[in-house]
C-alpha cells in the first residue's frame, strides 16, 4: 500500500467575489451514467519531485476549480424528489488532494507497457469519499518520478469534459502565456431539451431525498482481481493503414462496398477481433459458438453527441453528452482466422458509427432496453474508455509530458482504454487488464493478427 503523508481539501480559489451555494440539475444524458463506476486515470511523470511541485499542483487546482466549481461539490438527490439528481456546491466544499509515497515498486517498473501486476498500480488511485464526491486527486512520490492519480464520478461528466478540466489545470500549473489559455467550460444546461421519459428510465428511484447519493449497483462492473495484469498494446500509423488495406481487399474479394475507413474503425475492429479470439481460446470453440446468447459477440463504445443534438451543444459543455454505439456480430465470424474475422469486426464497427452519424430522431428510444439486453448476455460486452482525440499525452503541468497514462478503472469494468500513441505519428495505444493466462492469449492473438496484415507497398 502507498503510505499517505497527508490529505487536504482544495477549494475553488475565490478570485473576486466568492462562489455562492448553487445546484446544477442532471440531464438525461447524465442520468444514464449514474450507476457507472468512477473513471480512474494515473499519469506518470519522470523526475517530477519536490514540495514545490506538490504546492503548485494544489494551488493551480484551486484556481482551476474556480471555473469548474461543480467538481468541487457533490452529487445528491434533489430534495423532495424520488429520482431527480443534481450537482450541489456550497462554500467550504472542495476536492480531496492526497499526498503519498510508494516504495513497493519504482517508477520504471510501473510506467511501462509490459504487463504489470494490478496490485502494484491500485495504490496510486484515489478513492471518491462517501456522500457523492465527484473528484479526487492523489499525488504519489515514486523513486524516479511522480504518479498523479485522478478519479472522476461519471455522473458529473464524460471524457470530453474531464480531459478539458485536466488540460486547463495543467495550463494553470505550467503558467503558460495567456494567449494559449483553454476556453472556460460551458456550465449552463438549459439548452439541452428535457426528456423526462429517458430520465425516468435511466435514473434509479430512491426512497429518501437525503443529501447523500452513492447510487446503486453499477451495471456490468466486475470485482477486480489483484492477480490481474495491466498492459498496453500499440497500433502504429502503419499498422492502422495495413488494417484498412486488409479490410478494403476483403470487401473487394466479397464483392461488397468497402466499410467506413478510419483509424478508429481500424483500431476498434482489430482489438475486438483479438479480444474475441483470445476469449474463444480460453473457453473452447464449441462453448464460444453455442446457443443461449453466447453465439454473438458485443462491443460498446461512446459517441460524442455535442454536435448532433438539436440544438447543438457547445464543444466545451461541462457534463455528459455521449451515447452508446452498439456493435454486434456472430462470435465465430469475429473470431475467424486471418482477415475474415478482421473484416467482420471492422464492418460491424463501421455500421454502428454510420448509424450514429445519421443522428436519427429515434436514436435514444430503447437505449436502456438494449443496454440491459447486452449486459444480460452470456458474456459481458467489450466496452471502451477514452479516445485518441482526448490527447492525454499533452497533459503537461510544467514538468514535461507524461511518460505513461493508464486508465486503471478498466480493471473493474473489463473495458479497454484507448489513447493517442506517444510521440505523435498517428498511432493508437490500447490498455487492457486480464489474468496472466488471458493476457498471454491476447498477446498471441495480437501478434498473429499483425502478421496476417498485408505488407504496405
Amino acid at each position: 500500500m502507498a503510505r499517505v503523508l497527508h490529505t487536504s481539501l482544495v477549494a475553488p480559489s475565490p478570485a473576486g467575489t466568492a462562489l455562492q451555494e448553487r445546484s446544477l440539475p442532471l440531464t438525461y444524458l447524465d442520468a444514464i451514467w449514474l450507476l457507472a463506476p468512477p473513471v480512474e486515470r494515473v499519469f506518470f511523470y519522470a523526475n517530477a519531485t519536490g514540495n514545490d511541485v506538490l504546492s503548485n499542483l494544489k494551488d493551480s487546482l484551486s484556481r482551476t476549480l474556480r471555473d469548474f466549481y461543480p467538481f468541487a461539490g457533490r452529487l445528491r438527490l434533489t430534495p423532495g424528489t424520488p429520482n431527480r439528481h443534481e450537482l450541489h456546491y456550497k462554500p467550504g466544499d472542495g476536492v480531496n488532494f492526497t499526498v503519498a509515497e510508494y516504495h513497493h515498486a519504482g517508477f520504471d517498473e510501473l510506467a511501462k507497457d509490459d504487463p504489470t501486476e494490478v496490485a502494484k498500480i491500485l495504490p496510486l488511485v484515489p478513492t471518491l469519499q462517501a456522500g457523492g464526491t465527484l473528484l479526487a486527486v492523489q499525488a504519489t512520490m515514486l523513486s524516479g518520478g511522480l504518479a498523479l492519480g485522478v478519479t472522476f464520478h461519471h455522473g458529473a461528466c464524460d471524457g470530453v469534459s474531464s480531459t478539458h478540466f485536466l488540460r486547463t489545470w495543467a495550463w494553470a500549473a505550467a503558467a503558460y502565456a495567456g494567449a494559449n489559455a483553454p476556453q472556460p467550460p460551458v456550465i449552463d444546461r438549459t439548452f439541452i431539451r428535457d426528456r423526462d421519459d429517458l430520465y425516468d428510465t435511466f435514473a434509479p428511484h430512491r426512497q429518501s431525498s437525503g443529501d447523500e447519493d452513492d447510487g446503486g449497483k453499477p451495471l456490468g462492473v466486475i470485482s477486480p482481481d489483484v492477480q490481474q495484469l495491466l498492459a498496453t498494446f500499440t497500433l502504429s500509423k502503419e499498422h492502422l493503414q495495413r488494417i484498412k488495406e486488409a479490410v478494403a481487399r476483403e470487401a473487394e474479394h466479397r464483392g461488397v462496398p468497402t466499410p467506413r475507413s478510419t483509424s478508429i474503425v481500424a483500431a476498434f475492429g482489430f482489438i475486438w477481433h483479438c479480444h474475441v479470439r483470445a476469449k474463444q481460446g480460453s473457453e473452447g470453440e464449441a462453448a464460444a459458438s453455442s446457443g443461449g446468447g453466447g453465439d454473438r459477440a458485443h462491443l460498446l463504445f461512446p459517441a460524442d453527441h455535442r454536435a448532433r443534438l438539436d440544438p447543438p451543444v457547445a464543444e466545451k459543455y461541462l457534463g455528459n453528452c455521449v451515447g452508446p454505439c452498439f456493435v454486434s456480430a456472430l462470435r465465430k465470424e469475429v473470431a475467424a482466422a486471418s482477415t475474415d474475422g478482421l473484416f467482420t469486426a471492422c464492418a460491424a464497427v463501421a455500421a454502428s458509427i454510420d448509424t450514429v452519424m445519421r443522428a436519427e430522431p429515434g436514436y435514444w428510444d430503447g437505449i436502456m432496453e438494449r443496454l440491459i439486453e447486452v449486459f444480460s448476455a452470456a458474456e459481458l460486452p467489450l466496452t471502451v474508455a477514452g479516445s485518441p482525440r482526448f490527447r492525454v499525452y499533452d497533459t503537461d503541468f510544467g514538468f514535461g509530458r507524461p511518460v505513461k497514462v493508464d486508465v486503471v478503472s478498466v480493471v473493474r469494468t473489463g473495458a479497454i482504454s484507448v489513447a493517442e500513441a506517444r510521440g505523435g505519428g498517428g498511432g493508437v495505444e490500447v490498455g487492457i487488464s486480464l489474468p496472466a493466462d488471458g493476457m498471454e492469449r491476447f498477446r498471441e492473438c495480437f501478434a498473429d493478427a499483425i502478421a496476417w496484415l498485408p505488407s504496405s507497398p
